[in-house]
């Protein structure tokens, strides 16, 4: 037992607390992990490796990062970012937006239980983020396995909110997989191309590398400089695709071309236009 103990908390950053991943069940009473709970904090630990040189960038000259985690969940994000990097550093705040009101109650309760007084908790959607009583600005938009529209809306937020940076590891992306399937008949009749999905499964993986590629054009004709890159090994997790931007100001007009036509090739731009920042002609 203790050498499985030992080894265990020797997987463990430098600085992160026990007790809070006991609260939040990845490890045991007896400081134990089963192999789901590794699997869930490995993908948080290698989040964390690219958000962290981003705080650290955010937090120079005495500034206080905000950051907002979108389609929190249980929020092991936001706790992990604030045990290993907001606490100690002594500023800054973690704000954690869900929808669903009973994770919302207890990620209060537990951050009053630990003393996490800079994070606070939302009960909302993601859509309705924007509207809410928030600061004009926001450093950093996170968004780990926010479902299907749910990573769009956290970029809505982002740009309403001229956020530096924005990491996101999309999820569930069935939108466009929906309209791909509403247009396959005209499609297959119109290009050979359509055959790339034709087949349901090949729907569903084409609907979430469109839509991927289209945040990427669409953050990038905003101004951002976008990186993709895997999260973690795929044997951890399929949802592995990690987007990150950084504001730079200077948008991509082709960019923005190019997103256009993308949606006018696949039959999309009506339907989903708006969503990605463009308005049918």
């Amino acid at each position: 037992m203790e050498d499985a103990r030992a080894a265990v908390l020797a997987e463990l950053r430098p600085g992160q607390s026990v007790a809070l991943l006991q609260e939040l069940h990845i490890l045991t009473r007896d400081a134990l992990m089963n192999q789901d709970s590794r699997r869930k904090l490995k993908q948080v630990y290698h989040l964390y490796q690219f958000i962290e040189p981003l705080l650290q960038e955010l937090a120079q000259d005495g500034h206080a990062p905000l950051l907002a985690d979108h389609g929190a969940g249980k929020s092991y994000l936001g706790f992990i970012l604030y045990d290993l990097f907001f606490k100690p550093l002594g500023r800054g705040e973690v704000v954690g937006i869900e929808w669903r009101a009973d994770l919302v109650r207890r990620s209060r309760e537990l951050a009053a239980r630990l003393g996490f007084e800079r994070m606070r908790f939302l009960d909302m959607a993601v859509a309705d983020a924007v509207q809410a009583d928030l600061p004009e600005r926001f450093d950093i938009v996170t968004a780990l396995h926010a479902c299907d529209t749910a990573t769009d809306d956290a970029i809505d937020f982002g740009l309403a909110k001229e956020a530096r940076f924005m990491v996101l590891v999309p999820c569930c992306q069935a939108e466009v997989a929906a309209g791909l399937r509403r247009n396959k008949a005209l499609n297959l009749s119109r290009t050979p191309l359509a055959e790339l999905w034709r087949h349901p499964i090949h729907t569903r993986e084409m609907g979430s590398q469109i839509t991927n590629v289209l945040r990427c054009l669409r953050l990038e004709a905003s101004g951002y400089q976008v990186t993709v890159t895997e999260l973690v090994g795929w044997e951890h997790s399929l949802k592995n695709e990690l987007i990150v931007a950084r504001y730079t100001g200077q948008k991509r007009r082709s960019a923005g071309e190019r997103l256009r036509a993308i949606l006018d090739e696949f039959g999309l731009t009506s339907a989903l236009g708006p969503r990605f920042g463009v308005e049918p002609a």
